[in-house]
């Protein structure tokens, strides 16, 4: 690979060691959280010695957004990473040729999404698909020869170029049936199609293979090219679906499908099993087909089991079965023996090896939260973050041992900030079962002092704040406020077992809340420099609604509360979110069928016990917790006279995402925070 800039590793290390020599490092605080770089997006060429990423950099002052990819020589540690990209357009999903002469992905410098390459030794750009839709993902056949891709069009479309529907003076939109909106956007009367086209023919226009079902490939809001696979001969392809029909808002039952490239011979291949199967996978010597399945219907959070399939014998399996964790990412090795998987386990989120003939699993890796990995001949590339730096590539052999970290991308920034150690703690919760959690020190931590906390309730319920930089709720923006961060991994968590996980199905106000108490206590008691006296609850989603109860149900214990996308009353919150599947299934059954449960642990029924000020926030396109729910918060707040404030975004969603708005989130909750928790 010629272009690369070559300099020995020591030049870097005495540039390192020399900038901002003798400086004291500065707390850390939102503006360096929203500016440090992040890394995804990666892509290992095939013969494993060249690794291509994405690196998303923010301008200090404009707050300006830029993506580049950038190439690194993973065997060659004197190189530094050679920037491949420095245009102004919005780009993602870098994908190597067959022939790692060329990297392929997706740029709307054209004016609209579509699908360009890349030659790395000449720089040469040109533009491969000139559609009249937006590529929104794609991914290269085995063979190289064959693109597949998912766009948006028409509902009535049946080739492209569709015809567009003609324009009309009315605004109404008509629905016969749920989701009328799901997470951010209202529905409209379009489709997400799977589409394959021939590199050398890329001018005829492309088969829309996924005609045949009314359903989106890949799902929305947040599907992805890892829903759809080439089979190992690229003659036919899987993918996963979910169809649109009328309990579309209350059923998780995602199949995967098989159909030949001109569309024809679909084929269900999991509708045997009435729960989620999905993101398949094929072999490299082509003999299985792998994807991830639950087994209870209805049940988002089920634990989650990778399915082999010999496509020989047509015989299937649950490897994972034995295991008592549940798969995020994974992926088979070379020799196709052997799946690893990444996993939340105790608070981390490492990475796993699979066996397949023994079913036996192995951890390659002990620390961290891996977000993505690749695996090449003979190792593992894989992002990891933890509670003291956001996300690095490291290296790992696939038969374990030492890691090695390839990338230092923000090592510049980091040495010229003060972050707060952290340290994992366990004691003794509902029926006095393990429960874990975290602590992590105020910068330029001094044990003589006393230190106020910020006490972080995690969303979901089912999720795990874990050993992870977050670019949302991150503690190290307390830790820089000079405050300690305390969170705790209640029952309902993931990573310590379906069974810890199941536990909190129709008990939302209570095993969990009895952990926050101890954990809390044992943190107070276990660390003499916290301030039991000034400690401030936050939490949002789940967390939110935990603050909502904690104010009826925990009293006097808070200084102050914040609450971020809250539930405020279970009741309208069945009937105005849009997936019905979850608060079934949390409450058994639909709210008219079951008002009971809902009624257990609605906040609305303790707001008479209210008295702790809270800041509320909430995101105007929300419809998972709509807006409803936070301004009933407000209200009752206010007309009780209970100190409190809202700050409400009408251009976000369940998340704060915009880089100025976030930091206005941060300056907000730190205002709040100061004005309860310092002397």
């Amino acid at each position: 690979m010629k272009g690369y800039i070559r300099r020995l590793f020591f030049t870097l290390l005495l540039i390192s060691l020399n900038t901002g020599y003798g400086a004291t490092p500065k707390p850390f605080n939102v503006r360096d959280l929203v500016t440090l770089h992040r890394l995804s997006q990666l892509n290992v060429s095939s013969d494993g010695r060249y690794m291509v990423y994405a690196k998303r950099s923010v301008e200090q002052e404009s707050l300006k957004v830029s993506r580049q990819f950038w190439l690194l020589d993973i065997e060659d540690q004197s190189l530094i990473p050679e920037q491949l990209t420095s245009d102004d357009a919005s780009k993602h999903s870098p994908v190597w040729s067959k022939d790692d002469k060329s990297l392929y992905f997706i740029s709307n410098q054209s004016g609209s999404y579509q699908i360009w390459r890349l030659e790395i030794a000449s720089k040469k750009l040109s533009q491969i698909s000139d559609l009249s839709v937006d590529i929104s993902s794609f991914i290269l056949s085995p063979d190289g020869k064959k693109i597949a891709f998912t766009a948006t069009v028409p509902e009535s479309c049946q080739a492209l170029p569709c015809s567009k529907p003609e324009p009309t003076k009315t605004t109404g939109q008509v629905y016969n049936k749920l989701m009328v909106r799901h997470w951010d956007a209202w529905k409209l009367p379009e489709l997400s199609r799977l589409f394959v086209f021939e590199l050398a023919n890329r001018n005829t226009a492309p088969v829309m293979v996924s005609q045949a079902l009314e359903t989106d490939v890949p799902s929305k809001p947040f599907g992805s090219a890892s829903d759809y696979t080439f089979s190992h001969d690229s003659q036919s392809i899987y993918f996963a679906a979910k169809l649109k029909k009328r309990d579309a808002a209350w059923s998780t039952n995602y199949d995967i499908y098989q159909v030949s490239l001109d569309g024809q011979n679909l084929k269900n291949i999991t509708a045997d099993n009435k729960a989620w199967d999905g993101q398949p996978k094929v072999s490299p010597d082509g003999r299985y087909l792998a994807y991830k399945a639950m087994r209870r219907p209805g049940f988002e959070s089920d634990k989650m089991d990778i399915v082999i399939t010999d496509l020989k014998t047509q015989k299937s399996s649950r490897i994972t079965q034995e295991w008592d964790r549940s798969v995020s990412q994974f992926a088979f090795t070379p020799d196709s023996q052997y799946i690893v998987a990444s996993a939340y386990h105790l608070g981390q989120k490492p990475l796993f090896k699979i066996n397949l003939d023994k079913q036996s699993v192995t951890q390659l890796i002990a620390q961290g939260n891996v977000s993505e990995f690749v695996i090449t001949q003979n190792q593992i590339i894989y992002g990891m973050s933890h509670l003291g730096a956001p996300t690095e590539y490291f290296s790992v052999p696939l038969t374990g041992g030492n890691a090695r970290q390839i990338t230092h991308i923000n090592q510049d920034k980091l040495e010229q900030l003060s972050m707060g150690d952290y340290q994992q703690f366990k004691f003794k919760g509902w029926n006095d079962e393990s429960v874990y959690g975290y602590i992590v020190k105020p910068a330029n931590f001094d044990p003589k002092q006393k230190y106020p906390v910020a006490f972080i309730v995690h969303g979901g319920p089912q999720g795990s704040m874990a050993n992870s930089f977050h670019f949302r709720w991150n503690p190290q923006t307390y830790a820089g406020q000079g405050y300690a961060a305390v969170f705790i991994d209640f029952h309902g968590s993931v990573g310590y077992g379906q069974e810890f996980t199941d536990s909190i199905t129709g008990d939302w106000g209570g095993k969990p809340l009895t952990d926050l108490k101890r954990g809390l206590a044992h943190a107070l008691k276990s660390y003499d420099w916290l301030d039991g006296e000034r400690v401030c609850a936050l939490g949002a989603s789940y967390g939110g609604y935990m603050v909502n109860w904690i104010a009826g149900n925990w009293k006097k214990r808070f200084r102050c509360l914040v609450n971020h996308d809250g539930i405020f009353d279970m009741r309208m919150m069945y009937y105005t979110t849009e997936e019905l599947w979850f608060p079934e299934w949390e409450y058994q059954g639909p709210h008219y069928a079951n008002p009971e449960s809902y009624e257990r642990f609605n906040p609305l029924r303790f707001v008479n016990e209210w008295e702790t000020p809270m800041l509320v926030i909430q995101g105007g396109l929300d419809f998972r917790v709509p807006e409803t729910q936070a301004l009933a918060t407000f209200t009752a707040l206010q007309r009780k006279g209970i100190p409190s404030r809202f700050l409400y975004y009408p251009d976000e969603n369940h998340w704060v995402l915009k880089p100025a708005n976030s930091i206005q989130w941060h300056d907000e909750v730190n205002r709040w925070l100061k004005e309860y928790l310092n002397p």
